[in-house]
């Protein structure tokens, strides 16, 4: 094999017991060191991925900033400057280790990458009809995760929200991270529900939401402002980017995005009456 990439791979996890084997294998032998950061799992997450040859780090969230990933920036194998940030559920394609071979083959200019992904949706994986990308790879010396004033908002905790770690400059990569969840996808309902909690306690405290909309990629911000998001999510995602073509996978994730986009509207509708969310 290759020289091991100068790379600690960091996989923040909470009961990835059914994703996280292929998650660190995908790493293993690639990367000078892959690190689960674990948040108390009551499943084998810690047992499996230990058993693989991860490092497992427990980690408990205080409440307060820092939250877990600039937490991993700062305490996890520091003296390694870049930092991957992988989900349990993610895994690099050949392609990336190709193209990060290339790159660290030589001095590297960028203090952070943006890595699109390859998603799957109830256990297919789309070629159309989303276009995902995460600044996922970073220079910890000069990338970090802004501070914001959402501590009192639902549905995200020790997570850091729907923004982008600030880094200067960033280039985005061609090839995809994938990102196959083997949960039920009840579990995917499940979190977005959390989610919209959060977004729509953002639309209810607006100087926060403005500190967020300024953290999020161009794309993230002209979404921002669009009016009408459940009908111009399913629009953009069936139709502009031809989710048609993946056919019932296609509708299905279309419809799911446009879902979630009308919760965060229905909770907002809500709080704005009631005074509050949750």
């Amino acid at each position: 094999m290759s020289a091991k990439l100068p790379i600690v791979v960091a996989i923040p996890t909470k009961n990835e017991a059914e994703n996280i084997a292929a998650a660190v294998g995908s790493v293993m032998g690639h990367f000078e060191a892959v690190v689960v950061v674990d948040s108390d799992s009551t499943d084998d997450t810690r047992k499996i991925a230990a058993g693989l040859g991860a490092e497992i780090v427990p980690y408990a969230w205080d409440g307060a900033y820092p939250k877990k990933k600039q937490w991993c920036l700062d305490h996890v194998h520091p003296e390694i400057p870049w930092m991957l940030f992988l989900d349990g559920d993610e895994t690099p394609s050949p392609a990336l280790l190709a193209e990060l071979r290339q790159i660290f083959s030589g001095p590297v200019e960028e203090a952070a990458f943006d890595i699109p992904l390859g998603y799957w949706f109830a256990g297919r994986r789309l070629r159309h009809g989303y276009t995902i990308v995460k600044r996922a790879l970073m220079d910890r010396n000069r990338c970090s995760f802004p501070v914001l004033g959402d501590l009192d908002a639902p549905g995200m905790g020790e997570q850091e929200g729907h923004y982008q770690p600030i880094a200067e400059p960033v280039r985005r990569l061609r090839s995809p991270i994938e990102h196959e969840d083997l949960d039920p996808v009840r579990t995917w309902f499940d979190r977005h529900n959390r989610y919209s909690d959060w977004e729509a306690w953002l639309e209810l405290h607006p100087e926060v939401r403005e500190e967020i909309r300024l953290a999020k990629t161009r794309q993230g911000q002209l979404f921002h402002k669009a009016p009408f998001k459940p009908l111009v999510s399913f629009g953009y995602a069936y139709f502009y980017k031809l989710g048609f073509l993946d056919g019932r996978a296609g509708l299905d994730y279309a419809l799911a995005m446009s879902f979630y986009r009308w919760q965060i509207g229905l909770k907002t509708r809500e709080g704005r009456r009631t005074g509050g969310i949750g």
